[in-house]
């Protein structure tokens, strides 16, 4: 039965052909049920999974039978180089197989899931991605961060903080002169220059968050503003897998918390 306004999807692993496929699925910001269920059924279909980093073992759990390799990078250690995991992918796919390229957040957010899925198609793959939730959104969102809200943010930026020549993107410049919340992809290792661009606008009072591993039960969180935060995350030990969040909207977590206080007293 198909229900009307809805587009069709073939069943996960169905090509049609003797080559397999390729999904490449957004495994979420980093707690395990923070994944779709459309990325749930890829795993269970996969035949190979491969893995980054940023993504919790526990999802490999959905697909028991299939082959887990790890492809992540650890500490500027990288088990392949992107060109492996290429050709990895194209490897299983030509053997009939279904291949589950699994990545933290969302794929097509600075997760070079595009790139992959080109490659693929080139040697004959199907291929599919799986939308995830991305940690620019929702990592915030848990902190109880909006990114954007009525009187303080009308728009917000997304930046990598590290360009592939290893340089702060021109993006950041750009988005300290605007009144949109900015949050910015692998971005601690710039820290200080981040927040030399922003002091340079006469932004020095903009409140800053920093957020450690998000949505995890590792999760850690450091709140100042843009001349304060270097000695938060100094006093706090923040390091990555981080994001930051500069913008107005970071006070909406204080006040959330105070209006909190207040009702418990009431009460």
């Amino acid at each position: 039965m198909r229900i009307k306004g809805t587009q069709y999807h073939p069943p996960f692993g169905e090509t049609g052909g003797a080559l397999g496929k390729l999904t490449v699925v957004g495994a979420g910001p980093g707690a395990i049920d923070l994944i779709t269920l459309r990325g749930i059924k890829a795993l269970q279909s996969a035949d190979v999974v491969l893995y980054d980093a940023l993504v919790d073992s526990e999802l490999l759990g959905y697909a028991p039978k299939s082959e887990h390799i790890f492809v992540g990078k650890r500490k500027g250690c990288y088990s392949y180089q992107q060109e492996q995991i290429n050709e990895l992918i194209v490897q299983r796919g030509k053997q009939g197989k279904h291949v589950v390229r699994l990545k933290g957040g969302d794929p097509f957010v600075f997760g070079r899931g595009a790139e992959e899925m080109e490659y693929a198609a080139e040697y004959g793959l199907e291929v599919a991605v799986v939308p995830g939730i991305s940690s620019s959104v929702a990592v915030p969102a848990n902190a109880h961060i909006p990114v954007t809200k009525r009187g303080a943010a009308e728009s917000f930026w997304v930046i990598t903080g590290t360009t592939k020549e290893h340089r702060l993107s021109n993006d950041v410049a750009l988005a300290a002169k605007s009144s949109a919340t900015v949050v910015i992809l692998m971005g601690m290792s710039k820290l200080s220059e981040i927040m030399e661009l922003f002091k340079k606008e006469g932004k020095t009072d903009t409140p800053v968050a920093i957020i450690q591993e998000g949505t995890t039960r590792n999760e850690k969180i450091g709140i100042g503003t843009v001349v304060t935060i270097e000695a938060k995350v100094r006093g706090q030990q923040l390091s990555n897998p981080a994001i930051i969040v500069i913008g107005e909207v970071v006070k909406h977590r204080n006040k959330l918390m105070e209006i909190q206080k207040q009702q418990m007293v009431c009460t």
